[in-house]
């Protein structure tokens, strides 16, 4: 019999959502013994309708439990790094939310705690699972689509100031960014997952939605490490909410459905250049497995891959999107393209938020 992780969820806005979509599906794999949230409504109900045995308002008790093997943190982004970093310490395995934390330096400091202390972090990028988007990966992945041309991702999502009266959103200090950070996070590294790395970035940023501090709405034109071409437009401010990813290559071009929560999922089109190129979609796709869609997926692959040592997602992809985020803001702020990778000698490498940014820039400065 496989081992059944213990699990203990803190934060259960998003954290419900882990449970119900992806732990409690695969019971043979997770336990959620323990509910952590500082209101005790959501939490009490959280754990009555999960079977929960346990809940508490104390993180710090939380990391002294000594029957929780996995510590998924869903609290507001602010949070994730000090308490990612206490949890590996303490430990425990750590699933944790978008954005993973607010800096480059950060996730650095994260991927050496990992050896530090022989415990795994899991980033969250759910859209990876569906079977439209996996249909697409291995197509990629097998050579038959050949040569990426370009490629366009929309984020049209609709938040109004509703959604902006919960205390810590909105705000650079606690959501540590707007739609690029907290929206379309998901899509742009679905990008990068099908078409690869990103080179050199150009892009614009606004709040024009709502009152707030801020992004809400960007537009970003990316050239790719393989000589591809890619825009990306987010904003908040679409009354009809979509997601849609179009990927051409030489002999596929591949189109994304429109749900905006669920883009991995069916129907995505898969449309060929020519009948042989169908041929080898045809074979590639025979005996098709169903994939999972979002954290059912997601989490369906992490516990085996808690056993080998090799996760569906990395602290590497995680990096990856933030280095696209830091380079975005970084572009926007200096009105010019931003070479990527970003490593230390970037101003935004400490932090992308504008004030701690110019901070560090003044503190280096000779």
């Amino acid at each position: 019999m496989s081992k059944i992780w213990n699990v203990a969820v803190v934060g259960l806005g998003i954290g419900r959502t882990h449970i119900f979509e992806g732990y409690s599906r695969h019971p043979d794999k997770f336990k959620v013994v323990t509910v952590c949230d500082l209101d005790a409504g959501r939490r009490s109900a959280v754990a009555a309708e999960f079977n929960v045995p346990h809940q508490t308002d104390s993180f710090a008790d939380v990391l002294a439990m000594p029957d929780v093997d996995i510590i998924d943190v869903c609290t507001p982004p602010g949070l994730h790094f000090d308490q990612t970093l206490a949890a590996l310490k303490a430990g425990k395995h750590v699933v944790c939310e978008k954005p993973l934390v607010g800096s480059l330096a950060e996730v650095d400091a994260l991927i050496e705690a990992e050896k530090t202390y022989g415990r795994t972090i899991l980033p969250i990028f759910q859209y990876r699972y569906g079977n439209g988007v996996q249909r697409a990966k291995r197509i990629i992945d097998l050579g038959i689509a050949g040569k990426p041309y370009l490629g366009t991702v929309e984020t049209s999502w609709w938040r109004t100031a509703d959604y902006y009266a919960v205390p810590w959103r909105g705000k650079w200090e606690t959501e540590l960014g707007g739609v690029l950070v907290t929206h379309a996070i998901h899509n742009h590294d679905m990008l990068m997952y099908l078409m690869g790395d990103v080179e050199q970035i150009f892009a614009r940023a606004a709040t024009r939605v709502n009152e707030i501090e801020v992004e809400d709405c960007v537009s970003a034109s990316l050239k790719l490490k393989s000589g591809a071409f890619a825009s990306l437009s987010a904003t908040l401010g679409s009354t009809r909410q979509i997601s849609r990813l179009r990927l051409c290559f030489e002999n596929v071009t591949f189109e994304s459905g429109l749900e905006p929560y669920r883009p991995g999922d069916d129907p995505w089109q898969i449309i060929a250049a020519t009948a042989e190129v169908q041929a080898q979609i045809d074979d590639a796709l025979k005996g098709w497995q169903h994939v999972p869609t979002r954290f059912d997926g997601l989490f369906a692959d992490y516990a085996p891959g808690l056993v080998t040592g090799k996760l569906p997602i990395t602290l590497m992809d995680a990096r990856r999107a933030l280095e696209l985020v830091t380079a975005i803001y970084q572009s926007d702020a200096d009105n010019r393209p931003v070479d990527l990778p970003v490593g230390p000698e970037s101003p935004r490498y400490h932090s992308w938020r504008p004030a701690a940014a110019r901070a560090t820039v003044l503190a280096e400065a000779p």
